[in-house]
C-alpha cells in the first residue's frame, strides 16, 4: 500500500493533487499533437524518433489520467476533510507506464545522435533490460514504503545501481556522438544531458518521500515531483530531440526542414520572399542572408 492512502487531506491539499495530476495529462496531450504536427519537418531517417514521441505522449496521458480518478475516488468528503473511501490510491500505475516510456525515451536518443548498427544495437539492449530493470526494483520497493522495513531500502538501491549505469550510458552516447551534429545542434544536446540529469534526479527523491516527509503535504510534494519529473522528461525531452533532428536535418538538406528552419520567428526580419532571416539560413533560391555577405 501506498502512503497516500494513510492520511486525510484538507481542501487545499486534496485539490492540489487533483490539479496536479490533471495538468499532468493534459500536458501530455497537448505534446500528442506538437508531435504528431511537427514530425513532417524532420527528415525520415530521423522521424521515428517524433513517432516514439507520440507513444510515450499516449502511454503517459492514460496513466496520469486513470491516477487523476484513483485519486477522486479514493477519497471523500465527511464534512470536514477528504478521508478514505475504501478505494486504494495507487503509484504502481506509474511504475507500469514507466516500463514503456523509459526504454522509449533512451531509444528516441540512439535515433537522434544518429547511433547505428551494432553500436546501436547493443545501446539498445542495455538501455531497454537497464530501464526496465531499474522501473521494476522500484516497483518492487514502493510496496513497503508504509512500514520502510529492509526491501523497501534494499529494492530502492538496487534500482538506484541501474539508474547509475543508465546515467553514464546517456552522457556516453550524447558526449560519444556530438560530433556526427551540426555544431547549430550541439549546444540543445548537451542542453538534453542536463534535463535528463536534472529531471531523473527528481524521481528517486519521490520515492524516498516516506521516509523524508511522511505526512500529507509530503503526500502533495510527492505527486507534484512526480508529475513535474514526467512533464521535463517526456514532453521537455522530446521537444529537445526534435529540435536537434530538425538541425541535422536542415544540414543535411531536407527541404521541408529548411523551410520549416526560416519561418521560425528569431527576433530578426525574415526575408518576405521566403529568403532568409536575420542569421543567415541558406534560403531556398540559393542565397544568403544579411550574415552571409548580401546580395
Amino acid at each position: 500500500m501506498n502512503f497516500e492512502n494513510t492520511f486525510s487531506y484538507n481542501v487545499d491539499q486534496y485539490t492540489l493533487v487533483s490539479h496536479v495530476l490533471s495538468l499532468g495529462f493534459a500536458v501530455m496531450a497537448a505534446g500528442l499533437v506538437y508531435f504528431l504536427a511537427t514530425r513532417g519537418s524532420i527528415a525520415p531517417r530521423y522521424r521515428f524518433s517524433s513517432v516514439l514521441s507520440a507513444v510515450v505522449m499516449i502511454s503517459a496521458f492514460f496513466e496520469l489520467f486513470l491516477l487523476y480518478q484513483r485519486w477522486v475516488t479514493a477519497f471523500r468528503w465527511d464534512g470536514s476533510a477528504f478521508v478514505q473511501s475504501g478505494t486504494l490510491f495507487s503509484n504502481g500505475y506509474r511504475y507500469v507506464n514507466w516500463s514503456i516510456d523509459v526504454p522509449v525515451l533512451l531509444i528516441q536518443l540512439l535515433v537522434v545522435m544518429g547511433v547505428t548498427g551494432r553500436r546501436f544495437h547493443r545501446a539498445w539492449v542495455t538501455f531497454v533490460v537497464g530501464g526496465l530493470a531499474m522501473v521494476y526494483t522500484g516497483y518492487a520497493g514502493q510496496f513497503y514504503e508504509v512500514e520502510r522495513n529492509a526491501p523497501f531500502w534494499v529494492w530502492g538501491l538496487v534500482s538506484t545501481a541501474f539508474f547509475v549505469l543508465l546515467l553514464a550510458l546517456v552522457a556516453k552516447v550524447i558526449f560519444g556522438n556530438l560530433g556526427r551534429l551540426p555544431e547549430s545542434a550541439r549546444g540543445t544536446a548537451r542542453m538534453v544531458w542536463w534535463l535528463v540529469l536534472v529531471s531523473w534526479m527528481l524521481y528517486p527523491g519521490a520515492y524516498l518521500m516516506p521516509a523524508m516527509w511522511d505526512t500529507a503535504d509530503g503526500v502533495v510534494a510527492r505527486q507534484i515531483t512526480y508529475t513535474v519529473a514526467d512533464i521535463v522528461s517526456k514532453v521537455v525531452y522530446g521537444v529537445l530531440l526534435g529540435i536537434i533532428a530538425r538541425r541535422v536535418s536542415v544540414a543535411e538538406g531536407y527541404g521541408p526542414a529548411l523551410d520549416d528552419e526560416v519561418s521560425l520567428p528569431r527576433g530578426g526580419i525574415t526575408d518576405a520572399v521566403g529568403g532568409t532571416d536575420a542569421v543567415g539560413v541558406t534560403d531556398r533560391r540559393g542565397g544568403r542572408g544579411p550574415t552571409g555577405g548580401g546580395r
